[in-house]
């Protein structure tokens, strides 16, 4: 009977601590360094309506907005986690291919071979809100063209929104689709 006691007494102290008391340390921690990370990064249209998070991309197909990245999962959260395939996976050659059409089909008289990669791939986790400068900056004729904002405009919207490598060295300089389209649609309402 005493085994018994000492382990249920055991069991019980040990599911406070790596449940309860864990749990509230890590997010007492994530809300004290990182509050608006911690709560999902999640933007507010003027109405104090929520219109979507900022860690997490939407796709963008309207021709007078920058386009976000391909993903096959359609950016649902809830479905994480993109096909890891191999570079000669026929459906991954397949997909490219078509967005690489659908692009040239968006962006009529611009050439494939200034293309950036980033915008008929996934990312890994078919999530990822950002693009290459690269990626924005190539798409600017078709929005300056759709919305008769001067492309140096244009150029300097996407500067601003250009986020370089984390501690100067990790990562990718990088570009979010939907905090740069809210600021194009500022420009537009104007």
């Amino acid at each position: 009977m005493r085994t018994i006691w000492i382990t249920v007494r055991t069991s019980l102290v040990l599911m406070l601590l790596c449940t309860l008391l864990y749990h509230l340390t890590v997010t007492g921690i994530a809300q004290a360094v990182l509050p608006y990370e911690a709560d999902g990064s999640i933007l507010y249209n003027e109405d104090n309506e929520p219109i979507g998070s900022a860690l997490v991309g939407q796709t963008f197909t309207e021709p007078q907005y920058f386009h976000s990245r391909v993903s096959s999962i359609e950016y649902d959260a809830a479905g994480s986690g993109s096909p890891n395939y191999a570079p000669s996976n026929e459906e991954l050659i397949t997909r490219t291919k078509e967005a690489a059409e659908a692009w040239k089909q968006a962006n009529p008289g611009s050439p494939l071979n200034q293309l950036p990669i980033d915008l008929v791939t996934n990312s890994g986790s078919g999530l990822d809100p950002h693009i290459s400068p690269e990626g924005a900056l190539v798409q600017i004729p078709r929005i300056s063209e759709r919305t008769g904002i001067a492309a140096a405009e244009l150029e300097k919207l996407v500067a601003e929104h250009t986020a370089g490598r984390e501690l100067g060295i990790f990562g990718e300089p990088r570009v979010n689709v939907l905090m740069l389209n809210l600021e194009l649609q500022q420009l537009l309402n104007k």
